[in-house]
């Protein structure tokens, strides 16, 4: 799992993200700068760390690089939420804490992700050692 991003490496993330193209420094910094005074140097460093953490890859463009994200924002977020839950010693408890947690947006965006992944996963009785009995109990040839 990735570590968490620092705040300015987040802000220049995001961008990159956003943009969804292989992006220079100095256009990120130009964006930046519109925000917040900051250094040519202290982004190109940002972007050098983001590298050397495979967060983006460079190519060469004449004298500078252009960078590219290596996976997307939601990925990103959804290892982050996996991280939190696999640490807790209550799974379930961290779950149910979460979901009271979201809002009515949130929790249909849950719902919409539910009804897209609940196809691939197994019927709970498909996962459980017994699950030939079950079904078997349960077929027309069984009478039920």
């Amino acid at each position: 799992m990735p570590r968490q991003l620092g705040e300015l490496e987040d802000t220049v993330m995001t961008r990159v993200w956003q943009w969804n193209r292989p992006v220079t420094v100095r256009e990120v910094l130009e964006d930046l700068q519109q925000e917040r005074s900051i250094a040519y140097t202290t982004v190109m460093t940002v972007m050098d760390n983001l590298h050397q953490k495979g967060w983006v890859r460079r190519e060469v463009d004449g004298r500078a690089y252009r960078y590219t994200a290596v996976s997307t924002r939601a990925a990103y977020s959804a290892a982050l939420m996996n991280e939190a839950w696999s640490q807790s010693d209550n799974p379930a408890a961290a779950l149910v804490a979460f979901f009271g947690m979201m809002s009515a947006e949130q929790r249909e965006a849950l719902r919409d992700a539910i009804r897209v992944v609940a196809p691939t996963f197994p019927e709970p009785s498909e996962s459980r050692s017994d699950a030939g009995t079950a079904t078997d109990e349960a077929s027309p040839e069984s009478g039920r």
